[in-house]
């Protein structure tokens, strides 16, 4: 699949069950000789800017490679922390987390804060230090460094557009670039909560009252909210879903910030793993894709019942993969996005029960059982890396001869069979009349009415056929929600939000 139009222009093709990207740059030379060093700036000279980026891919892994003090333990501490990330849904720049390279660059800065920890005690120190950096202050691996070249890089200083980024990770190769332009408000708080609690099980782990295993275990994400919104694209041929699930996929980081701007919500947490839909659901939609957003309302004081229309956030954000379909001229006819609020106890609707219930603590096969001789004493922050005591180097040698297992973990899951009873009638989802449900309602909590639309095209793309517009009207009753343990209250009128960002504009 190639994608012309991203920011770094990209070839992605499995080849032996291997995913890979492959980019492309043309140089000022003849020929390339094999011992072409890309570190040296004068090889950007005459490139045009998609080329720049594109070389700058392996400029940026071979500068974190030489930055890093001891290569052996940076390698196994990344391996835990991408496997980490995988499993708890907070790997995926497209979707406003962080990618590889952004996952590297954290890793390689705890390397350097560490030189002489083993790879059990940086994945400690990599919790620790990440859940209570002070973002936005940006992550440094060197210091920026200026050129002849005269390329734009990053700095809040000088580009205002750069103040409002709220994870920088500052790439270590010039032009210096943030990686993770992608995060939002609401995509940080996940990973910031995710980082508390990687910090408590490794503590545990370290204290011999835990094992690798429960770091691993796989987030279950539709336990953890009690609002969703599912979010399909849809395709008549193969062909054009492929085009239009990635175009869709790549837009809904523009959604989850839509949704942060509305004075109700507080966190937009999107599920990056895609479902497919189903045949008995989607009758004349041919292929069908489903993304999950889970959200965390304001729970608003003296107020018995509150309007929350997301209409308008959901409208922009389809406004604009219509738009930018149209410009690409990969719009075709059959091809729809639509989104339905759910609640939880809904859910069941448009996923399969072994999806929905509460995973059972997945062990890790290639690590050992008892974890008894694994019982190390926390360094604080300002002690020295290095053991003086051969006992406890031993037990940290332990830990780390554990993690080297990791890497034979397969983190591919199995496709299910999905399950509907909904009708379709004739191509359009039609309303939605859920099950009647009994529930208490306590005396503190406020029932509210969710306002939400879907559309097709605006008017100024060109499709043929026509779109009909729905609106879903379910009502929710809302109490209180907490994030890491702290319980999220509002004054008594809610304030509009700050204006968002030139660049997210």
């Amino acid at each position: 699949q190639a994608i012309e139009d991203a920011y770094v222009p990209v070839i992605k093709f499995d080849f032996d069950g291997i995913e890979i990207d492959l980019v492309f740059a043309k140089l000022s030379m003849p020929t390339v000789s094999d011992d072409l060093d890309l570190r040296d700036d004068s090889c950007l000279r005459s490139l045009d800017i998609r080329c720049i980026r594109s070389l700058n891919g392996s400029r940026v892994t071979d500068e974190i490679l030489r930055l890093v003090p001891n290569l052996e333990n940076f390698r196994l501490t990344l391996r835990a922390i991408k496997l980490w990330a995988k499993r708890r849904g907070v790997y995926s720049n497209i979707m406003g987390f962080l990618g590889g390279v952004s996952w590297a660059m954290l890793v390689a800065r705890i390397c350097q804060l560490y030189p002489n920890a083993l790879a059990s005690t940086l994945v400690n120190k990599f919790f620790l230090i990440f859940s209570k950096w002070d973002w936005p202050k940006p992550v440094l691996l060197k210091k920026l460094e200026e050129s002849f070249l005269n390329l734009p890089v990053w700095d809040p200083r000088v580009n205002p557009s750069d103040r409002y980024h709220v994870m920088p990770i500052i790439t270590p190769a010039y032009p210096q670039q943030n990686s993770t332009y992608n995060v939002s408000t609401s995509t940080r708080a996940v990973m910031v909560e995710e980082f508390q609690r990687g910090l408590e099980v490794t503590d545990e782990i370290l204290k011999g009252k835990s094992d690798w295993s429960k770091l691993f275990e796989p987030l279950n994400f539709f336990q953890k909210y009690k609002h969703y919104i599912v979010l399909t694209a849809s395709a008549f041929t193969e062909e054009h879903h492929l085009n239009w699930i990635g175009l869709v996929e790549s837009k809904i980081r523009v959604l989850v910030g839509n949704l942060e701007r509305n004075e109700f919500i507080t966190i937009a947490h999107v599920q990056p793993q895609s479902f497919p839909g189903n045949e008995n659901l989607y009758k004349q939609s041919g292929c069908v894709s489903m993304w999950f957003l889970g959200l965390v309302f304001k729970k608003v004081e003296s107020a018995e019942r509150t309007n929350i229309d997301l209409t308008h956030g959901i409208q922009l954000f389809t406004d604009t993969v219509y738009r930018q379909a149209s410009a690409l001229n990969i719009l075709q006819e059959g091809m729809k996005i639509e989104a339905t609020y759910v609640k939880r106890k809904q859910l069941h609707y448009f996923l399969p029960a072994e999806t929905l219930q509460k995973r059972k603590k997945q062990r890790v096969s290639d690590i050992s059982q008892s974890n008894s001789g694994l019982q190390c004493k926390r360094s604080s922050l300002g002690e020295s890396c290095s053991d003086s005591s051969k006992e406890r180097h031993s037990r940290a040698a332990s830990n780390s001869s554990l993690l080297n297992k990791i890497s034979k973990l397969d983190t591919s899951t199995a496709e299910t069979e999905r399950l509907y009873v909904f009708e379709v009638v004739c191509g359009m989802q039609s309303l939605i009349s859920w099950p009647n449900s009994k529930s208490q309602v306590s005396p503190t909590e406020m029932e509210a009415t969710v306002a939400l639309r879907t559309s097709g095209p605006p008017s100024g793309c060109t499709i043929p056929g026509s779109n009909t517009v729905s609106q879903l009207r379910p009502c929710f009753v809302q109490g209180q929600h907490k994030l890491s343990g702290t319980l999220i209250t509002d004054p008594k009128s809610a304030s509009p939000k700050q204006h968002y960002s030139p660049t997210s504009k």
